[in-house]
């Protein structure tokens, strides 16, 4: 038995997706908010889309200085974007029923009251093993 044998691939635990009723305005028959479907990203994932969200940034007063800046509420969405399992937000004729072009877009359209588009980031930060929110980080740099 190897010494590493617990650290093999199929030791593993596998994370188990979760419901989450993102929005009020889409409901069933019976007037139940629809759930939603939330997967975990990998770590290669969140970096991938975290990299999507730097910005260069001229710094004032530096002649040809630039500083790295992420752009937090596009992170977010990509980030909840990319969590979201069902429904499809790749879908075509889903992205076309909001006049959206892109998951991000269509996202905003499905979520488009401010609360519960932040209860769902909250959830989605969560979830995903971030212990505060990026705005609750955000606001503890600041201080």
């Amino acid at each position: 038995m190897s010494k590493f044998s617990m650290f093999m691939k199929e030791n593993k635990k596998v994370k188990e997706n979760a419901k989450f009723a993102a929005t009020n305005s889409l409901c069933d028959s019976e007037g139940k908010p629809l759930m939603w479907e939330l997967r975990h990203i990998s770590s290669k994932e969140n970096e991938a889309i975290r990299d999507s969200c730097i910005v260069e940034t001229a710094v004032a007063g530096k002649s040809g200085a630039v500083r790295s800046k992420l752009k937090t509420g596009l992170y977010v969405q990509k980030l909840i974007a990319a969590s979201v399992a069902f429904p499809d937000l790749y879908d075509a004729e889903l992205q076309d029923s909001y006049g959206a072009k892109t998951p991000e877009e269509l996202l905003m359209a499905l979520v488009d009251d401010p609360g519960e588009y932040n209860r769902l980031a909250e959830f989605v930060q969560h979830f995903q093993g971030f212990d505060l929110s990026l705005d609750e980080k955000v606001e503890q740099a600041k201080n």
